[in-house]
């Protein structure tokens, strides 16, 4: 009995030294996460313009509950879903950042950018896809986040054409 007492005390040992182990991991890999693009929160955005080229811009105000699109002879109600993706875009997860000063920004897309994103008073410039995977360079004041692909936005006129597929 007292083997099989010091066995369960040993396999005990090790499983607290394994979950101590484990928590150290996660504490330590979330320190050293890059975050997200902006540290607004998505549901606190207020006023949304997407540039994308050379389409004109696209204006929006949050009123209530629901997005407007203003910019329009008149405003009309705007789709609450596609504004809910450009907002997710804010909380994108960067996969690292850099200093702008060590990109040439013309060569990753970002001079000029190919989309500028304005939430509220940040802005966020979209370049050019990265040479591997499929993420894309973000331009936030004076730093370049990689990002996924997805996050890419969309003019209206693309978004639309993506749901009736």
């Amino acid at each position: 009995m007292k083997r099989a007492l010091q066995r369960q005390l040993w396999l005990l040992a090790a499983v607290a030294a394994l979950l101590v182990a484990a928590w150290w991991q996660v504490r330590s890999d979330r320190a050293a996460a890059p975050g997200t693009l902006l540290a607004i929160a998505p549901d606190k955005i207020t006023r949304v313009t997407l540039d994308m080229g050379h389409a004109p811009a696209e204006h929006y105000v949050k009123r209530g509950e629901h997005w407007w699109r203003t910019g329009q002879p008149t405003p009309m109600r705007a789709d609450d879903m596609r504004l809910a993706e450009l907002l997710r875009i804010a909380s994108a997860p960067v996969q690292s950042w850099q200093p702008a000063s060590s990109y040439e920004l013309a060569k990753i897309g970002l001079a000029p950018p190919q989309a500028k994103l304005e939430l509220d008073d940040e802005s966020l410039r979209f370049g050019a896809m990265t040479a591997i995977g499929h993420n894309v360079y973000v331009q936030v004041g004076e730093r370049v986040g990689i990002v996924s692909l997805r996050y890419m936005p969309r003019s209206a006129q693309s978004a639309s054409m993506m749901q009736m597929q």
